[in-house]
Formats: C-alpha cells, structure tokens, sequence
C-alpha cells in the first residue's frame, strides 16, 4: 500500500490552518499535573490529603496555643516544612520529567497511511 508522511508547512497556509485548526481539538499528549501557576496550590492540596501531614499540622497548630505549647513554635514546624519541601521537589522533578517526555513524543514525525 501506499504510505505518506504529512508534514504542515505553515508558512504558505497559514491563514487557512488557522482556520481549519479552530473547528478541530488539539491532538497532544499532556500527562503533566502541574503549571508553573498551580504548582505550589495543587502541591500544597494534594499533600494535605495524607494522613501524616495532617497530623504534624495539627501538631503545629495545637503547640501555637499557649496553653498547650510542648517545645518551642519553630521547632514543631521543622518536620513538616521538611516533609512538604521533599515530597515538592520529587515531584516537581517527575513532573518535568513527564513535560520533556511529552514534547520528545508530540515533535515526532507522524506517519499517515491512506486507503
């Protein structure tokens, strides 16, 4: 059979594409969570869904109270800034690491097979 690589040249249809892309959806893979802009929100949310983070921030809170306060303010915040530092920075990485994974697959040469 017959086979074809299509390959758009913009240069000369690029009015035309740009109407014909608007009617039709965008065809990329996207498997990234996060944007630069939701980042640290979205972060912040879904690692507050985790048990253990919820507990040492209840730890925080309650020590901040001056009638139950163990040690000192700072100190009750040490481990959960370090937990929720962590666990941002793995996934930040996995995040950009998916991002790069994702622009290596949608630059790729697309083969169109015609009947």
């Amino acid at each position: 059979g017959k086979r074809r690589i299509v390959i758009p040249c913009l240069e000369h249809f690029k009015e035309e594409y740009e109407k014909v892309s608007k009617l039709y959806m965008n065809n990329k893979i996207r498997t990234t969570r996060y944007t630069l802009l939701n980042f640290l929100p979205r972060n912040l949310y879904e690692q507050f869904h985790r048990v253990a983070n919820l507990y040492f921030l209840f730890l925080v809170v309650l020590n901040w109270i001056p009638l139950v306060e163990a040690f000192q303010k700072e100190i009750t915040m040490l481990p959960l800034i370090g937990v929720l530092t962590i666990i941002a920075v793995k996934d930040g990485l996995e995040d950009y690491s998916r991002y790069k994974t994702d622009k290596r697959i949608n630059n790729l040469v697309t083969k169109v097979y015609s009947r």
